[in-house]
């Protein structure tokens, strides 16, 4: 279904690849205007002066994806507390400074509007090694429900989607993928099994289909969609 965003403002976080990407894409497609916030840009999203020097650029916008993030893998017995500390930066942090600023916008222009939030099914389901991700991603689904609840009152909706895997580039930054790789032959083997073993349907989804499941919620067909947390996972969470 092609959705109509005609004459709205939306803000993507981590625009520049992955399923952040993705979504721009298919929102510029539909006709929104897209503001994009990349680290490759030299924005953090974690930095409370990127957001401030964004301004008044931020004022028109009517939809917000709050998708920035990064990786990280490890025991919690082994792990680095300076990598702790930024997965939590970047991906919790990060998300309540875009959720601030969107908010505040769509407020002062007395609008409304609609936030879809990435988070992650490993913010609800607990495996070893994603401690700090996991913690992450948690806080990320909670802080959307919030928003949810401060946002109704002012016609803001606030969606949370959960993916499973997904074939991004994110999993090029985890220790342990070039050994799959190295074991499995090739890139795309290593993310088929993976697939298999952790998910009934037995596939991964693409950053496209989490694209499209994103505009959804940030169209008018969820419109008495609010608080939402969609677990977009194959079955992983089963």
């Amino acid at each position: 279904m092609t959705r109509s965003f005609n004459g709205r403002t939306a803000l993507v976080t981590g625009h520049c690849s992955g399923i952040g990407a993705a979504t721009a894409a298919l929102l510029a497609e539909s006709g929104a205007r897209v503001i994009g916030v990349d680290v490759s840009q030299g924005r953090d999203v974690a930095s409370p002066e990127m957001w401030e020097a964004l301004g008044g650029d931020l004022a028109d916008i009517d939809l917000a994806v709050v998708n920035a993030g990064i990786s990280s893998a490890g025991a919690i017995a082994e792990m680095d507390f300076a990598r702790w500390r930024r997965t939590l930066s970047v991906n919790l942090d990060g998300a309540m400074l875009t959720l601030r600023a969107a908010m505040r916008a769509m407020i002062a222009h007395g609008r409304g509007g609609a936030i879809a939030v990435t988070a992650s099914i490993s913010g609800i389901k607990a495996e070893p090694g994603v401690g700090a991700y996991g913690a992450s991603k948690a806080g990320v689904i909670q802080l959307a429900r919030v928003a949810a609840k401060e946002g109704a009152p002012h016609g803001i909706r606030v969606n949370a989607i959960a993916p499973g895997g997904v074939d991004t580039p994110i999993w090029d930054d985890l220790d342990f993928f070039p050994a799959m790789i190295a074991e499995y032959g090739s890139r795309e083997a290593a993310i088929d099994a993976m697939a298999k073993a952790a998910t009934p349907l037995g596939r991964w989804a693409s950053a496209g289909e989490v694209a499209r499941q994103i505009v959804f919620l940030l169209s008018d067909d969820a419109a008495n969609i609010t608080g939402a947390v969609l677990a977009a996972d194959g079955g992983y969470s089963l």
